[in-house]
């Protein structure tokens, strides 16, 4: 694989719909294709395709690694570190051994599950 991979929306789009007719309808599969073609038509009709070939190739890199800000005991040592002021949207953060994302949502930071490469069965985080 290239070291900087294009991103074809085009040729992408035409291989997903190729494979969305081999899948009935409504099924799990036709649904997932149908999402990732929408997340793709979203990405590129908000001018954000730069964006994501950049996210793209990190995540490809061998050496790219998900940095984990802070680790709590609990969800409510979290929660209160969030109220600090300290915590930063898109920040990763470990509860328990899970895998949090702080999230800005109108008016106040938030924490979503956003699961570790180690809880998935890879090793792409830093400690």
């Amino acid at each position: 694989m290239s070291k900087h991979p294009e991103i074809n929306v085009e040729d992408i789009l035409e291989v997903l719909g190729t494979a969305m007719q081999r899948e009935t309808e409504g099924s799990r599969e036709w649904k997932a294709f149908e999402t990732a073609v929408f997340c793709l038509l979203y990405v590129q009709q908000t001018d954000k395709l730069e964006d994501f070939e950049h996210y793209y190739r990190e995540r490809l890199d061998p050496n790219f690694k998900i940095k984990v800000e802070r680790d709590f005991a609990t969800r409510d040592e979290a929660e209160a570190w969030l109220k600090t002021g300290e915590a930063l949207h898109r920040m990763q953060i470990r509860i328990d051994g899970k895998g949090f994302l702080v999230v800005q949502l109108p008016g106040r930071l938030t924490l979503m599950n956003n699961p570790l490469p180690e809880e998935l069965g890879t090793d792409d985080s830093e400690d």
